[in-house]
């Protein structure tokens, strides 16, 4: 396999970086409109779906990169973005701020706005452009598509029916009002405390191996991106600080102690310890 044709991917990752800073932008000016800033969770997934659409009609258009690719890592790309921006967008619909955002914005220093631009759409922005980095190689690589990249498919889809299932299965039991209060600890929420996160795990490790088909080239670019997304998903702003809320509230402790973190496996029949955590 040939690698990247670097002019033209240079000139692509610009247009990347227009695309997913574009969304940012447009969705805080919405976000200004409605006086809500947890808006901008929905355009995360729009961001990675724009920039994969961006990315490969630029390619194509300069002539670079396998067609059968380009089309295969946009539309696992797009569907994935997609259905988590329409999910983040019902569940917060009808719901005032975020309390994460309620919290930043009153340490503000100056206009709240403008440092919610700066704190969170901007960063967010270059955090579409870099994790997506997959995408952007896997729409350069000339080589013809392999074996590795429908394996890397078979994991995107695990991945996806991983959060799928988790959002829905948690959706449900929230809409209960016999669950108020209680903790979700059924289907796959009992083989992990973060099914939802562990697909997202999944769904990038699989566009890598997309990318990874496409060449060496496009693997060493590309590898920081599922690198930094598990960075995210498990020590930052995902499992790390859910769990740091949810440690207060009654049957956490319990349902941490028989339930992994993060990596799917059997609930414990017996807890290890009084009071400990997940693996």
């Amino acid at each position: 396999m040939s690698g990247l044709p670097w002019g033209a991917f240079g000139a692509g990752l610009g247009w990347a970086a227009a695309a997913a800073f574009a969304v940012m932008l447009v969705t805080f000016a919405v976000a200004v409109r409605k006086g809500v800033h947890r808006v901008v969770d929905a355009a995360w997934g729009v961001g990675f779906a724009a920039v994969a659409v961006v990315t490969s009609a630029v390619a194509a258009a300069a002539g670079e990169g396998d067609a059968v690719r380009q089309v295969l890592v946009t539309v696992l790309t797009v569907v994935w973005g997609l259905r988590l921006a329409v999910h983040i967008g019902r569940r917060g619909r009808g719901h005032g701020e975020d309390p994460r955002y309620d919290a930043m914005l009153a340490k503000a220093p100056g206009n709240r706005n403008l440092y919610a631009l700066r704190m969170v759409y901007l960063l967010q922005g270059a955090l579409v452009w870099l994790v997506s980095l997959p995408v952007q190689a896997a729409a350069y690589g000339s080589g013809p598509v392999t074996l590795l990249a429908w394996t890397g498919t078979a994991v995107w889809a695990a991945g996806l029916v991983f959060e799928a299932v988790g959002d829905a299965q948690l959706a449900r039991f929230k809409a209960d009002p016999a669950h108020q209060g209680r903790i979700m600890d059924r289907g796959l929420w009992s083989w992990t405390r973060h099914p939802n996160y562990f697909g997202d795990f999944l769904v990038w490790w699989g566009l890598f191996l997309v990318a990874c088909d496409a060449g060496t080239a496009a693997a060493a670019v590309s590898v920081v991106s599922p690198l930094v997304m598990t960075y995210l998903l498990i020590g930052g702003s995902g499992k790390r600080l859910l769990e740091r809320r949810m440690a207060d509230r009654p049957g956490w402790s319990a349902y941490a102690d028989r339930t992994s973190g993060f990596f799917p496996r059997p609930p414990r029949r017996r807890p290890r310890r009084a009071g400990g955590g997940g693996a």
